[in-house]
């Protein structure tokens, strides 16, 4: 993925392309990229733009954190959580580890969440981190590469918008997200959460870094397409070496709320070179394995997104409805998600799907990508 951007600083323009190209990236999931874009324009509305800074500037002792919301999706969409939700669990976090947050930074590089963390580091005046954990969206807590580089999860604080809040000390990311998904629950379906507090040099070593520039780049790509009437999909895929999997119309979404989680399966019958063509896409907040008459054409770790047809913009999950028309869109995860540990966390066949992992642009080259 191509990206020539270094943000400095978040202005209302740069959260209007980060909001889109987060959703891109997002793979359906991290929240609703509306929501989190409203969120952030009220932050930088209030407390003024928020600045960047890139993971090779920070300071080796800093504490660094990310904040982010975890539930499902559509419970989101109904509970917009307040800057004071959001600074709680850092609140309680500074409190337990003694020393105060240097920066936060999104925990993943995906719909809502990216924006997320601007409220914070707005409310805070603090900086935020251009980088993420994932490079996309995964739906559990441990999918993220500080757990790949076996940094600790703990503490973790959560909290809700009544007012709880939680401290959990767990031996590893994946006891977190058991429980820390249990506590969602309770919570009504979505919590704002820290956790993996980690320091400068740790972020460095196992971040994923100039995410929020390549998603604003993502965005400003879509934007300028529509203004210059050109192909949105196309300039996108160009972009970001990208494979165009299939296209099509959504006849059939069957969505489900199942512990905490958006579950489902969305159906698409084939359009233009695909007619006659089916595509079987699955998901848990985030789009998870996408098979054309069976035969898959992308698979997790790897990014499929849902491409407006006609405007290129990102559809997801929650969103997605009977009739739309889109792109399935297959992109290459990060070089991380493609070792024994990272296919072993977050592969097929840790979601249930009875088969190996390859990646996408074997799949393409096989004849999986549409013209």
């Amino acid at each position: 993925m191509n990206n020539t951007t270094r943000l400095t600083s978040l202005d209302e323009q740069a959260v209007e392309y980060i909001a889109v190209g987060a959703a891109v990236l997002g793979t359906g999931g991290g929240g609703d990229p509306h929501v989190g874009k409203l969120m952030a324009l009220e932050a930088i509305r209030k407390y003024g733009p928020v600045a960047i800074v890139q993971l090779e500037y920070l300071g080796d002792e800093g504490l660094i954190v990310p904040v982010s919301m975890i539930g499902a999706p559509t419970v989101m969409l109904e509970k917009i959580p307040s800057a004071q939700q959001l600074t709680k669990p850092l609140d309680l976090l500074e409190k337990e580890l003694g020393r105060p947050v240097t920066a936060v930074m999104p925990i993943e590089v995906g719909g809502g969440n990216s924006l997320v963390p601007v409220l914070a580091a707005a409310q805070r005046g603090i900086p935020l981190v251009d980088a993420d954990a994932m490079g996309r969206a995964f739906p559990e807590s441990q999918m993220v590469t500080f757990h790949l580089e076996g940094i600790p999860c703990s503490p973790v604080t959560m909290a809700d918008e009544r007012g709880n809040t939680a401290l959990l000390h767990t031996i590893d990311g994946v006891w977190e997200e058991r429980l820390a998904r249990a506590l969602t629950v309770e919570m009504g379906g979505s919590a704002s959460i820290c956790d993996y507090p980690l320091t400068g040099a740790e972020a460095k070593r196992s971040a994923i870094g100039g995410t929020l520039s390549l998603a604003y780049d993502i965005g400003r790509t879509l934007f300028e397409a529509k203004q210059q009437k050109l192909n949105p999909v196309q300039e996108l895929l160009t972009q970001l070496d990208g494979y165009a999997l299939f296209h099509g119309k959504a006849v059939d979404i069957r969505r489900r709320m199942d512990g905490g989680f958006t579950r489902g399966e969305a159906v698409f019958e084939g359009t233009g070179a695909d007619k006659g063509r089916s595509l079987r896409l699955f998901f848990q907040n985030e789009f998870l394995l996408a098979t054309v008459e069976d035969e898959p054409v992308a698979i997790t770790p790897d990014l499929i997104t849902l491409l407006d047809q006609d405007t290129g913009m990102p559809v997801t999950t929650e969103n997605l409805k009977y009739g739309a028309r889109v792109t399935v869109a297959g992109l290459r995860c990060d070089a991380k998600w493609r070792t024994a540990k990272g296919i072993e966390t977050a592969g097929p066949r840790y979601f249930g799907y009875d088969l190996d992992y390859v990646p996408v642009e074997t799949l393409a080259a096989k004849g999986g990508a549409a013209e």
